[in-house]
């Protein structure tokens, strides 16, 4: 945590050195002074606590660490942090932008106004909104969606404790940029960091370790298993990274069963492949489990790696966007209707009482998962066993390995309806 703290100081334009007013100056404060002194950039020394009048002893302490004056604030209430964002722009040389003039909205506006607007969230997780129904994508001749190349592909890392998610990332990242050690739950946050792959611009999660609910008891670790959740749930792809030498443990099913219900494009990894010992009959026999266990993600990408020693890890990133590429994907509504006609007559739908089930029409409504809307003349009586049948043909028709795939019915117009 040390050599990260430093780190992150050595690479800053900007060190705001935080104090406890009411605590005064320690030997500790007087040890990071050092250190934050010896770097070169600018230092700006932060008073806080500083509400009321049991602050005003440390304020004027902090005087004696020789970094200028101090800012008192008080970020639990929110005292002087105007005046800490007006020395923070002085300091960086920056001037504040001029915020438009906004007209107060009446209530049909704002009753009209998307959910997304009303918070103006902007954080790591909260600015994807809602992924499912961005249609912000071009399509080629052959219907393949691609993305705004200006947004980071968003893709998170999840597992079990200690299955080794930080340092899949380090060796992604080539740098220690997050700590690792064999204890389980070093890591409590969702952290991002964005990197570049092969001219694809990627934003990299690493999650905490999700456990069993009924084994969850600290408060910390309950933050971090909500946060992680959070992660999978605003994530466009999921890495599922498990143990080789305990691969599909009940918790990895759970977990990979949630990336699939949320909508995201799932990849899964095999960490610590090196201490595999028949490694083409494990491969086989994990691929066979995952389009087992996995059903509503068939053919989901299963790729061997060893994090600590970086064999593999150039192929998860590969799988990754192939995954997000494929999670995009339009498809042409009249080769959608071609494949209809196909899939209908080699296995029709059944009758229901007495009456043959017909469906007349399909197609898609959006990608994000890749999302398709059939219209049927009795879609509540069209067994579940027949509409398995259809996403598995349509997924192996237009090749959709490893994503989720919504299939929508909904009853045709009657032609005879408005006729007497």
């Amino acid at each position: 945590m040390r050599t990260q703290s430093e780190t992150a100081v050595a690479n800053a334009d900007l060190v705001l050195f935080v104090i406890d007013a009411r605590a005064g100056i320690t030997p500790a404060d007087k040890t990071f002074a050092e250190i934050a002194r010896r770097t070169s950039g600018k230092i700006l020394l932060v008073a806080n606590k500083c509400e009321g009048k049991a602050g005003s002893g440390g304020f004027y302490e902090a005087y004696e660490l020789g970094l200028g004056e101090p800012v008192a604030i008080s970020a639990e209430h929110g005292e002087g942090l105007s005046d800490l964002e007006s020395e923070m722009l002085d300091a960086l040389g920056l001037h504040p932008v001029a915020r438009p003039k906004s007209r107060r909205r009446t209530r049909r506006e704002a009753a009209k106004a998307p959910a997304s607007a009303a918070t103006g969230a902007d954080s790591d997780l909260t600015d994807i909104g809602d992924t499912e129904d961005t249609e912000d994508t071009s399509t080629d001749d052959e219907g393949n969606a691609f993305a705004d190349p200006a947004r980071p592909i968003r893709v998170a890392i999840v597992g079990r404790p200690n299955a080794g998610k930080s340092t899949l990332v380090n060796t992604v990242l080539g740098e220690e940029r997050m700590i690792t050690g064999p204890e389980p739950g070093l890591t409590r946050d969702s952290v991002s960091t964005d990197l570049a792959w092969r001219g694809r611009s990627i934003r990299l999660f690493d999650t905490a370790g999700l456990r069993r609910k009924a084994r969850v008891q600290d408060l910390a670790e309950k933050l971090s298993a909500s946060d992680a959740i959070r992660a999978i749930r605003f994530a466009e792809v999921v890495v599922l990274l498990i143990d080789a030498n305990r691969p599909f443990e009940q918790q990895d099913l759970v977990i990979g069963n949630r990336v699939v219900e949320e909508g995201r494009a799932l990849v899964i990894a095999v960490n610590k492949w090196d201490q595999v010992t028949e490694p083409q009959k494990v491969l086989k026999d994990l691929r066979e489990t995952a389009n087992e266990k996995f059903a509503g993600a068939a053919g989901v990408a299963l790729v061997p790696v060893s994090a600590l020693s970086g064999r593999g890890v150039d192929k998860v990133m590969q799988a990754a966007v192939e995954a997000y590429d494929i999670w995009n994907r339009r498809v042409p509504t009249s080769a959608l209707n071609r494949w209809l006609d196909e899939a209908l007559t080699r296995h029709s739908p059944p009758a229901s009482s007495g009456r043959r089930i017909r469906i007349r029409y399909i197609t898609q409504a959006s990608s994000r998962p890749p999302t398709f809307i059939a219209f049927c003349s009795k879609p509540s009586d069209l067994p579940q066993a027949y509409i398995r049948y259809l996403v598995n043909s349509l997924r192996e028709a237009f090749d959709l390995p490893g994503t989720p795939i919504r299939f929508a019915l909904r009853k045709g117009a009657n032609p005879y309806a408005d006729r007497r």
